[in-house]
């Protein structure tokens, strides 16, 4: 009897912590970029979305179910209207969104969500120096902060970084590594203001991990920030036999480059360290499904979180 009385209170305990666990919600960030998802054409973009590709778009939307959807190439206003209906009407409801007007006025970032934006605080005129001319960033970077429980709230970046294609004004990467420059700026700020600030970027970065630009935005030090790194989930689980330290030889590509037959992973999701403590490594992934190349030359992402500030 004395055995079991004395064991009672951890046992209590124990329970507890598991109930706690148990009542913690969870849910997904992805992130897509849904290739020229316009519903007119443009002086550079001279067609619309076919419905085909619409319907692949939701369909591998579907198969994620996101809570919240960060989404890049996005037409006009009423061509994310259209998603986020076409979504609805097919059980995906997200009914709160955040639309950037930047200064590329074909294509957009935008953030869809199942919880209340309860903050909006969106970049749309970011300029940097290069070379001694002045660029504009010209996606913009969406940021809102939203409510995932009535005591989970984290702050959302949304980015498109320049594309790989040469201009004759400046030199495409470096005009990434200065739109990733201004964007680690932002991060900084809100990590300064606080330090356990769940915080998340992500969209399309169109680089590398080892490039300047995804270096410059990912940071060193404590305040780094932590790379998600969706694969597939095909079995891949080994570390990688020539270098433990080197991430693992899994499935990560997002992008099909069709001009070099070329795959690369250039779309990400990262977090702060506040923001980490959260995540749920097994619930990250790659989406692989049929046809996906219907929807876009780009692959959704997703990671899953709990609400619980760790």
């Amino acid at each position: 009897m004395r055995t079991a009385f004395f064991h009672r209170p951890l046992a209590c305990l124990v329970g507890l912590v598991a109930m706690a666990s148990a009542c913690a919600e969870t849910f997904r960030i992805a992130t897509y970029n849904v290739e020229n998802y316009l519903d007119q054409p443009t002086e550079s973009r001279r067609f619309t979305k076919s419905e085909e590709s619409k319907a692949q778009v939701r369909a591998n939307l579907k198969a994620l179910k996101p809570d919240v959807l960060a989404i890049q190439e996005m037409g006009q206003l009423t061509a994310l209207l259209e998603l986020q209906a076409s979504l609805k009407a097919e059980g995906l409801d997200l009914p709160h969104y955040e639309f950037v007007r930047g200064w590329d006025t074909n294509i957009h970032v935008c953030v869809l969500s199942r919880f209340p934006i309860v903050a909006r605080r969106s970049h749309t005129n970011e300029s940097f120096l290069l070379s001694g001319r002045r660029f504009q960033v010209s996606r913009g970077f969406a940021e809102v902060d939203i409510q995932a429980t009535p005591d989970y709230q984290f702050t959302l970046f949304v980015a498109h970084l320049k594309s790989r294609r040469p201009i004759p004004d400046a030199d495409e990467a470096e005009m990434r590594v200065a739109e990733a420059k201004l964007l680690r700026e932002m991060v900084d700020a809100r990590i300064a203001a606080n330090p356990n600030v769940n915080l998340v970027v992500c969209g399309d970065l169109n680089d590398n991990y080892n490039s300047d630009g995804v270096k410059a935005l990912v940071g060193r030090g404590k305040n780094a920030l932590v790379d998600t790194r969706p694969a597939e989930r095909n079995g891949d689980n080994k570390p990688n036999p020539a270098n433990p330290r080197w991430f693992p030889r899994n499935v990560t590509w997002t992008h099909y480059y069709g001009v070099e037959d070329s795959y690369s992973r250039i779309d990400y999701i990262l977090l702060s360290p506040g923001m980490a403590s959260e995540w749920e490594r097994d619930g990250s992934y790659a989406l692989t499904s049929s046809n996906w190349g219907i929807g876009s030359d780009h692959r959704p992402i997703v990671a899953k979180f709990e609400t619980d500030n760790q």
